[in-house]
């Protein structure tokens, strides 16, 4: 991947977790599979009832990254509403906003942490808070991952083996209908 095609996934990201955090919602996992530097879209995760089910759910985001035959993924959670919505231990800088690139050889964490701070008062309910981000530690080569999100990362290079003609679109069509919101790029739509 390029570092334009990075900078602009880290933008995005940072983007989309400062308007969750804004209306008052936690930022859902997101990942994002590249065949050949390509982009091939965004999958974001589906509502869980927590526990095993959101640790199955991030396992599963790796479907469509699997299904495309991605070469590269970059995986994006929030350090706090996954330890929570697993019941997991929170490891690394809370809140932080983490973003993994991966390929098949290995991975780099990137911590992107951040302080919460109340915005202006609506006259419709108490303040909202956003984001203030703080400076992101050095890039960790092989950073230590949750279980969820390094099961996510693993599956994405095991190819899937559906008979099937179309093995992407229906992988495509049947994470949509299980609720993961998968949005593809013109380049890879079924």
């Amino acid at each position: 991947m390029d570092t334009q095609t990075w900078d602009t996934l880290v933008a995005s990201m940072r983007n989309a977790c400062t308007a969750d955090l804004t209306q008052g919602a936690a930022p859902r996992p997101v990942i994002m599979p590249l065949v050949r530097g390509e982009l091939v879209g965004l999958v974001r995760l589906r509502p869980t009832k927590g526990g095993q089910d959101a640790m199955s759910a991030i396992v599963e985001l790796s479907n469509v990254a699997a299904a495309a035959g991605a070469d590269e993924v970059v995986l994006a959670w929030e350090t706090g509403e996954v330890a929570t919505s697993c019941g997991l231990a929170v490891t690394g800088p809370a809140p932080c906003l983490n973003m993994v690139h991966a390929t098949r050889d290995g991975h780099v964490l990137h911590q992107l942490p951040y302080a919460l701070e109340p915005l202006a008062a609506s006259p419709d309910g108490p303040a909202a808070t956003g984001p203030r981000w703080l400076p992101a530690p050095d890039p960790q080569p092989g950073g230590e991952l949750v279980p969820p999100v390094q099961a996510a990362l693993t599956y994405s290079f095991t190819p899937l083996e559906l008979d099937h003609p179309s093995p992407f679109g229906v992988t495509v069509l049947l994470m949509e209908d299980d609720g993961y919101s998968v949005h593809l790029t013109d380049t890879f739509a079924p």
